[in-house]
């Protein structure tokens, strides 16, 4: 076996001939995997949009319903995560284990926190009839809100909106915390240093997008 095979690095696939370019090449596919995720979350938005130009005043009072403490909390557990991930990168780039996990770890229980308060914000529409599509059936009374005076023309389609659009966002939360348990196991085995992080800058920017997404998500359903 020659010299330059037992120099190759063990994270370094055969068909690259660097480090560098394979990097590269693993960043060029996450940010084109990411193109094709806002495409995705670009349709819903125009049909938010375009939905809420033709029944402004319906929007505006079916959002009435929406918790919009739940929506801040959540959205102040989703920019804490994106600080740990960063951290973690950095961290990764420094060759510092320790400060690595821990921030994976943080972040990993930042998106269960986050899940969590949809749970609560979910089954407490549930238990009054508001549900998505034709399903959708306001009736009575928690903390004196009468959810039967919601019960208007074209309110079922913001919260078909609402459901899915969340619901979807929520999925890819979902991936994340999968995606955060592989490299945490990872890390852990010693497997990321400042020479290899591949995977953990690409979770990183997958875990961000998420995090824009729920930025655009939370104003538009809870505050306007």
């Amino acid at each position: 076996m020659d010299n330059a095979s037992t120099d190759r690095p063990a994270h370094l696939k055969h068909y690259f001939v660097s480090s560098d370019q394979q990097f590269d090449a693993a960043k060029m596919g996450m940010w084109l995997f990411l193109v094709t995720e806002i495409l995705l979350f670009s349709g819903m938005f125009v049909a938010y949009t375009v939905f809420r130009v033709w029944y402004p005043e319906v929007f505006a009072h079916s959002a009435e319903l929406l918790d919009w403490k739940l929506g801040g909390l959540n959205t102040i557990v989703l920019l804490a995560s994106s600080f740990t991930v960063a951290l973690g990168i950095h961290y990764a780039q420094k060759d510092n284990q320790k400060g690595l996990v821990l921030n994976l770890i943080l972040t990993f229980v930042f998106a269960c926190t986050f899940l969590v308060v949809k749970y609560f914000e979910y089954t407490s529409k549930f238990e009054h009839g508001v549900f998505p599509g034709a399903a959708f059936d306001p009736h009575g009374v928690s903390h004196g809100v009468d959810y039967a005076l919601y019960n208007i023309p074209f309110a079922a389609q913001f919260f078909s909106i609402y459901f899915v659009m969340t619901g979807i966002h929520g999925f890819h939360v979902l991936v994340g915390m999968g995606l955060f348990i592989w490299i945490t196991r990872k890390a852990i085995r010693g497997d990321f240093s400042s020479e290899y992080y591949t995977p953990v800058e690409n979770c990183g920017l997958y875990w961000h997008l998420v995090d824009i997404i729920w930025i655009f998500l939370f104003p538009l359903l809870y505050l306007i």
